[in-house]
């Protein structure tokens, strides 16, 4: 046996393991009857699980993130979406400059982008809050959506949609029954990304959220004192939850996969 053919595996199993610490960790101490700080094990308790919102900050934290994450989501996919047609289908003036512009906000630093905007609702005299963090999230957003859906467009065969409209189709129903449905896979993987940078976000967050919390910047000002238990109870759920979908999806690909296959025999 070679020395490489052992240095890798073992490579990855130490990488999986210093990964799966901190969320090992955040887990077990969502049962820890903590009580003003969580940093101490105290014992074993399911109180935290049956009673989440004991602590209503929290909730309403993860709250606010929730609205914020599927709203941005919503506005950043759906202009994207927009944009990302436009950029492959249509050929105008300024299209590779606007092109680039996309990116900027995906190669700029958090901290540069969150102070500028920051700047600019100040020197516009904008109330910081759910509203302004729902812009700031759109504008960073929007770049990630365009990158995913602008592939899935470049990959259509535009003899589809020709055939759609040699049947007589206009032009709205071959969009919606033709096109739409190829893009969908695309657009709902750059939903799912948008939601989780939305969601995850704290500098930019906290450059704009005035006296707004979210979940991000609820753990980060909880996190000297010990960050309290129902807040692991709800960052367990959710990534338990990502797993399952995550899971689902594959399962869901494999079987069309093999469905497919079969009926090509």
């Amino acid at each position: 046996m070679g020395f490489g053919s052992w240095v890798l595996p073992v490579y990855a199993f130490v990488a999986l393991v210093f990964l799966a610490i901190p969320i090992a960790y955040t887990f077990v101490f969502s049962f820890n009857d903590a009580l003003k700080s969580n940093v101490v094990w105290r014992g074993f308790t399911l109180n935290n699980w049956t009673n989440v919102c004991a602590k209503i900050e929290v909730c309403e934290a993860f709250g606010n993130s929730l609205v914020i994450g599927v709203v941005a989501t919503v506005i950043a996919t759906t202009l994207g979406t927009m944009i990302a047609i436009a950029l492959v289908r249509y050929r105008f003036r300024a299209r590779s400059q606007i092109s680039l512009l996309l990116f900027l906000p995906m190669a700029t630093p958090e901290v540069v982008l969150g102070a500028a905007l920051a700047a600019e609702f100040l020197t516009a005299g904008v109330q910081k809050g759910i509203g302004t963090i729902i812009i700031a999230h759109t504008m960073f957003c929007i770049s990630f959506v365009v990158v995913a859906v602008k592939s899935r467009v470049s990959t259509l065969d535009p003899a589809l949609e020709e055939a759609g409209r040699d049947l007589y189709g206009s032009p709205a129903q071959v969009f919606w029954r033709v096109t739409f449905p190829l893009l969908l896979p695309g657009i709902i993987a750059a939903a799912l990304l948008s939601f989780a940078l939305s969601f995850d976000d704290f500098i930019i967050t906290n450059f704009n959220a005035g006296t707004t919390s979210t979940f991000p910047k609820f753990i980060y000002i909880s996190a000297a004192r010990g960050i309290p238990a129902e807040a692991n109870v709800i960052a367990s759920a959710v990534f338990f939850l990502a797993i399952i979908l995550v899971l689902i999806t594959q399962i869901s690909a494999e079987a069309r996969r093999k469905r497919l296959e079969k009926e090509g025999k």
